[in-house]
């Protein structure tokens, strides 16, 4: 109890996401290797609009407490829903890009605001 209340809040929140990841039988980022097909689950910490070779590109980078991932929507300018803060699970194909995981137009599932 006492570790609990010494902790911050961000590993408080951090304990509180990878174990949502074992409930949810997700793959921990931290666990991810290059070229592997996986599902994931963590919450959105940013959201940006950026081009990619003159196409638009959403791209969001989601942690679950272990690690962080980019997940990049290519031709999309925004998706209903993809904001900081939202929990999502999200399945597609690892990419390793300058030592950081991504996945590229992943199929995604928008979970709940708040505890489920």
């Amino acid at each position: 109890m006492l570790d609990r209340l010494s902790s911050s809040q961000e590993d408080l929140e951090s304990e509180e996401l990878r174990e949502d990841a074992e409930t949810t039988g997700c793959t921990r980022i931290g666990d991810c290797h290059d070229r592997q097909i996986v599902t994931v689950t963590g919450t959105l910490r940013t959201v940006t609009l950026r081009p990619r070779a003159g196409v638009p590109a959403l791209e969001a980078e989601l942690f679950d407490g272990s690690a962080a991932l980019d997940v990049v929507w290519l031709g999309r300018r925004s998706i209903v829903g993809i904001e900081p803060g939202r929990r999502l699970i999200a399945s597609g194909r690892i990419s390793m890009s300058r030592g950081r995981r991504v996945l590229f137009n992943p199929k995604y599932e928008l979970r709940p605001l708040g505890r489920e």
